[in-house]
């Protein structure tokens, strides 16, 4: 029996009901307004696809704006001309995600930022299924989407949202931050893939009012991140990656 499943026997009761009370109490903040396909920048052509959770729909911003997609595009349009996507659903798990990229239709992208994992951390999904489907979904990314870059967001701190009371947040913290650990490694070695942290900042007044998203700064933070990953990899060789 292994650890997660003998903390899991011992706590489970206890977690499904603070669970629940998190359900009840926490407020359900809304996907932010704002396109959610454009063009923008001067440049080299570039498609980007941000892809995944509610954080990557920008929950905890004021529009779209001030959310990943926001920041990034407003980052990378300065070097880049820019086609940009963004497919992402509050609540989506990587299975889900799954299903939802082989259902695009169109053309292909250069880089795909993910955003993925805490939906599976809280539904219990285990540590080696979540891996295999994150395998899974990068393959199928390169070969539907034709993925030249992979920018495959890490979890954040979920030890210290502040929405989550005690146990429920060490343990749910605890799984992030194996889901976390196992995603890095996992893409340490993977061709045209880049695992960029989340575990940037734990101040809890960058967060949003829920206390369990992104807020502006921390999207802010992330974007610039996503920009100098892209441009590290991509400017001035555009057509050779």
């Amino acid at each position: 029996m292994t650890t997660d499943t003998l903390l899991t026997l011992m706590l489970g009761p206890l977690l499904l009901v603070q669970g629940k009370w998190v359900r009840r109490r926490t407020p359900r903040l809304p996907e932010p307004d704002g396109a959610r396909q454009g063009q923008s920048g001067t440049g080299p052509g570039l498609r980007v696809l941000v892809l995944g959770d509610s954080a990557a729909a920008g929950v905890g911003a004021a529009s779209q704006s001030e959310a990943l997609l926001g920041q990034v595009v407003g980052a990378l349009s300065r070097q880049f001309c820019l086609d940009w996507s963004l497919v992402a659903r509050t609540g989506a798990t990587t299975a889900e995600t799954i299903e939802a990229v082989k259902e695009m239709r169109g053309s292909g992208f250069d880089v795909v930022i993910t955003s993925l994992g805490v939906n599976d951390v809280t539904s219990g999904v285990g540590p080696g299924q979540w891996i295999a489907q994150q395998q899974q979904l990068r393959e199928l990314l390169r070969e539907r989407l034709d993925a030249r870059l992979l920018i495959c967001s890490g979890l954040p701190p979920v030890h210290s949202f502040p929405a989550l009371p005690q146990p429920l947040r060490w343990y749910l913290g605890r799984r992030a931050t194996r889901f976390d650990r196992i995603l890095r490694d996992d893409t340490s070695a993977e061709a045209n893939t880049e695992f960029l942290s989340l575990r940037f900042s734990q101040d809890q007044a960058l967060m949003a009012s829920d206390g369990f998203h992104p807020g502006p700064g921390v999207y802010r933070e992330w974007g610039r991140r996503v920009a100098e990953l892209v441009n590290q990899r991509l400017k001035g060789k555009l057509s050779g990656l």
